[in-house]
């Protein structure tokens, strides 16, 4: 899904920091520097990642760890898909300008050793051929891409475990604390406006060869676990896949939907528009309640899908005031 599909906070160097769940931080010889402090934790892959200090130099071979990092403060040496990441994670831009490592599916292996990297963040989907790669390079930190048991759990997890590695815990204690400020102003502004249980149906399209595919977002999504978190209702009954919670269906699947409310984000680089392009005479498309009663809401492009609780934060910006207006 990934391949098609971001602070440093002070700390007592004398103390000995225990990280719930995911490793330690321990002072190491010359513990009187704040930097200098071994930190040993265990990712999303059960490995055991040590590092002589908080890492400073990191290079991150997906969107949303990238998101992640600039979120902490730490902007990263090297990113994959530079292009790719300012147009479809704008809502969380870079501060700096990093290398280009390559696609997210094949990292140059060439350019991330150029860069003499303290930690390579990836997920699990970056096969593991290319980790084991990668660790030739550099100490490898592998996050969970994405878990529809609980989406947004596995968004904040992934945070903390990058803020572990960059001895940046209270920045996200403050990027998820906005994130939950927001859900609940969110929450309280549909409720006020009466679309407390209000029916959502959100998607991405695409289209080859003159016909339009349409992919469901799940109550396992991550899209799906905030709405659901907005207290509103999630109107697809199809299943969604384990990880990403996305489902796969044709324009005659959305006849299903019933009386629902249809949302989705553009975000095409050429600016192509299935739903309002490809289907504007599509009669299956004009027959739909939402289509019908102008119930069809495109969110401003450059929030990404799959980021993290900034981008999420748009989201619900973008969603509540659709909903609302």
């Amino acid at each position: 899904m990934s391949r098609s599909i971001a602070i440093t906070a002070a700390a007592s160097a004398a103390a000995v920091l225990v990280l719930a769940g995911c490793g330690t931080t321990e002072p190491a010889a010359d513990s009187a520097a704040k930097d200098t402090r071994r930190i040993t934790l265990t990712d999303a892959s059960g490995t055991k990642v040590t590092l002589d200090k908080p890492a400073e130099k990191v290079v991150g071979t997906e969107w949303n760890v990238v998101e992640s990092l600039v979120t902490l403060g730490v902007d990263p040496v090297g990113v994959a898909d530079v292009k790719g990441y300012s147009a479809w994670d704008s809502a969380v831009p870079l501060k700096n300008q990093p290398k280009d490592i390559g696609t997210r599916g094949e990292p140059s292996m060439d350019t991330i050793a150029s860069l003499s990297p303290d930690l390579i963040v990836a997920t699990t989907d970056l096969p593991t051929a290319a980790v084991k790669q990668l660790k030739r390079i550099a100490p490898v930190l592998e996050v969970r891409s994405a878990d529809a048991s609980d989406p947004v759990g596995q968004m904040k997890e992934n945070l903390d475990l990058i803020a572990e590695a960059t001895g940046t815990a209270a920045a996200a204690d403050a990027a998820k604390k906005a994130y939950d400020t927001k859900v609940a102003e969110g929450r309280k502004a549909l409720a006020d406006a009466g679309l407390a249980g209000a029916r959502i149906a959100f998607a991405d399209g695409y289209a080859a060869s003159h016909q339009v595919s349409v992919r469901p977002f799940t109550s396992g999504s991550l899209i799906g676990g905030v709405n659901t978190a907005l207290g509103l209702e999630n109107a697809w009954t199809v299943k969604g896949d384990k990880d990403y919670g996305l489902a796969t269906t044709d324009v005659e699947g959305l006849t299903e939907l019933g009386d629902a409310r249809f949302a989705y984000i553009g975000n095409d680089i050429e600016g192509r528009d299935v739903f309002t392009d490809d289907l504007a005479k599509n009669s299956v498309w004009k027959s739909l309640p939402f289509v019908k009663k102008g119930e069809v809401h495109r969110l401003p492009d450059g929030i990404w899908m799959f980021g993290g609780p900034r981008s999420m934060e748009a989201y619900v910006d973008a969603l509540v005031g659709a909903l609302t207006k």
